[in-house]
């Protein structure tokens, strides 16, 4: 209940700082959902990958990572197609790499536009506040002098709020922020680690 007599007090600022919220939200959301999507896929892959690759079913692999169409398979089939042709292991893992290029957007889009709404937001609080103290103290030099004090204080807790309200709002897209940014990682990382184990057992020296 306070959240919400905090917005209603606030004035104008409330509701495009109250915008901004939302759509990281949905990002968040958005972003939270795809990436835990994509690591289970991730591990059923190569979960199921594995005994191909030991069994050195290199035919079978490649036509299973080409039907699936993951992070993982991608960047797999990239070396796989290498792999058939006979190319030396420097071409395979460049290959790869490549192919981990190709997928790194799919990963890290709109993860970064968090840091973007929660700076946003912070600063519709701050431009609220300073406009509201503005007309604030515009007021009170037109107010009865006996008056002035009440008023004052009542119009700079008023301003205020937008300031509260913004943080209210950046704090938990900037939490959203690095907690995605690190999940990320992880996600790329294993995708990485298991390119590595695939390529050590594709090319033997």
């Amino acid at each position: 209940m306070e959240i919400v007599q905090l917005f209603q007090a606030g004035g104008t600022f409330m509701y495009p700082i109250l915008l901004v919220l939302a759509i990281g939200l949905a990002i968040s959301i958005e972003r939270f959902i795809y990436l835990t999507k994509v690591q289970s896929k991730t591990n059923t892959v190569w979960s199921e990958l594995t005994p191909m690759l030991q069994a050195l079913d290199f035919q079978r692999a490649a036509r299973f990572t080409a039907e699936i169409k993951t992070p993982l398979a991608n960047v797999l089939n990239f070396g796989f197609i290498r792999q058939q042709e006979d190319k030396s292991r420097e071409v395979i893992e460049a290959s790869m790499e490549e192919g981990i290029m190709d997928e790194m957007p799919k990963l890290t889009q709109r993860t970064h536009y968090l840091a973007t709404f929660a700076n946003i937001a912070t600063l519709l609080g701050l431009l609220g506040t300073i406009i509201g103290l503005i007309q604030a103290f515009t007021a009170v030099a037109q107010a009865d002098p006996a008056e002035k004090a009440d008023l004052l204080s009542a119009s700079i807790s008023v301003a205020m709020n937008t300031t509260a309200f913004g943080l209210i709002a950046a704090i938990p897209l900037l939490l959203m922020h690095s907690y995605l940014v690190t999940k990320t990682a992880h996600l790329v990382d294993s995708i990485e680690k298991s390119s590595l184990k695939a390529l050590n057992l594709m090319v033997r020296d």
